[in-house]
Formats: structure tokens, C-alpha cells, sequence
């Protein structure tokens, strides 16, 4: 009887880690996304978003932090690899801007949808000024 209680206290841990472990894949996932390194999975095609990768990266180091002395040997291990390859390639994307536009199987990199998104609004920008005076100045009697 010891041995099947034994067994099955291993089955009810590995149980619980399942989902922990899914967690930190999922964040790491989204985070190798958002570097560009893996294409979305509804369009097929990868972009760049640092701020958002350096978010889940952020995420997966605070449950690395609020966990610790918690895990078990395998999730630690998990843990802290995923956390160091995240922080790797995030240096890497940082260091080399211009690689994943190449990649980037659209015709219009992200870069040039910013710039050309900046440029519209920069447009209506300088539109704007020349009707607010107007509406500060106009005087009724």
C-alpha cells in the first residue's frame, strides 16, 4: 500500500506542475512572437513588439521570483532555462533592429507601417493648429 501511495502522491505532483509548466510556455511562447521569432499563428507572418516581449519576459521573471523554494528540480530547471534563452534572444532582437524586417514575409515591413502611420498622423497634426486658433480666437457679440 505504501508503494501505490507513494505513486500516487508523484501522480498528484506531476498533475500540478502540468500547469504551471504550460504557463511558463505559453508566456515564453508570446514572448518569442512578439521578438519575431515565431510567426502568429492566424496570419503565418512575424512582427516585432519589444514592449510587449520585455512585458512577458517581465512576467515570466516574476513567477521565476515568487516561486522560488516552491518548485520542484524539473520546473526550476524549466524555469530558468526559459528565462535565460527569453532574456538572450530579447538582447539579440535589441542589438540587430533590422533582421526580422527582412524576414518578414509582407511586403511592408513594420517599420514602414510605423513610419508611414507617423507621417498620416503627423499630417493631420499640422491641420489641426490652423482650425483651433481659429475656434480660440473667433469673438460673438
Amino acid at each position: 500500500m505504501s508503494e501505490s501511495a507513494v505513486s500516487t502522491g508523484q501522480g498528484t505532483a506531476n498533475a500540478s506542475s502540468a500547469p504551471f509548466l504550460q504557463l511558463v510556455a505559453q508566456q515564453a511562447n508570446m514572448a518569442m512572437m512578439m521578438l519575431g521569432l515565431v510567426p502568429h499563428p492566424g496570419s503565418g507572418k512575424t512582427s516585432r513588439d519589444l514592449d510587449a516581449a520585455k512585458m512577458f519576459i517581465d512576467q515570466i521573471e516574476a513567477l521565476q521570483q515568487k516561486t522560488k523554494g516552491n518548485l520542484t528540480r524539473e520546473e526550476e530547471k524549466m524555469l530558468n532555462q526559459t528565462v535565460m534563452s527569453l532574456q538572450l534572444a530579447f538582447v539579440e532582437a535589441v542589438e540587430s533592429p533590422s533582421a526580422p524586417s527582412a524576414d518578414a514575409p509582407s511586403g511592408e515591413t513594420p517599420a514602414a507601417a510605423a513610419a508611414s502611420a507617423g507621417s498620416e498622423t503627423a499630417a493631420a497634426g499640422t491641420a489641426a493648429p490652423e482650425e483651433e486658433p481659429r475656434k480660440r480666437f473667433s469673438k460673438k457679440y
